[in-house]
């Protein structure tokens, strides 16, 4: 798959598909992996930063090369997810 618009669609598809139905919210989601990742680390991880952080262990995993697979839709799907999760807490700090 390295149809641009190929790897935009499927991206979309998921994330507002079945894994939305599967796991829930994104910001519900990615709030309790983030405390999840806080309390092993030690100090706070935002469910942005959760996102941002699947988006480098998927650029990772691109890097060392083999078999990408869903590699690239899943970039796009996290950081859409964390652009619109920046926005709605935004907001809400306001």
């Amino acid at each position: 798959m390295t149809d641009r618009e190929t790897i935009l669609r499927t991206a979309e598809e998921l994330i507002n598909g079945n894994r939305h139905e599967e796991y829930g919210p994104a910001l519900q989601m990615h709030s309790r992996i983030g405390a999840l990742w806080s309390a092993y680390l030690g100090h706070e991880v935002t469910p942005v930063d959760v996102a941002m952080m699947m988006v480098l262990l998927k650029a990772s995993r691109i890097k060392v090369g083999g078999s990408v697979g869903d590699s690239f839709v899943d970039i796009a799907g996290y950081s859409a997810i964390a652009g619109e999760m920046h926005s709605d807490l935004a907001d809400k700090a306001k």
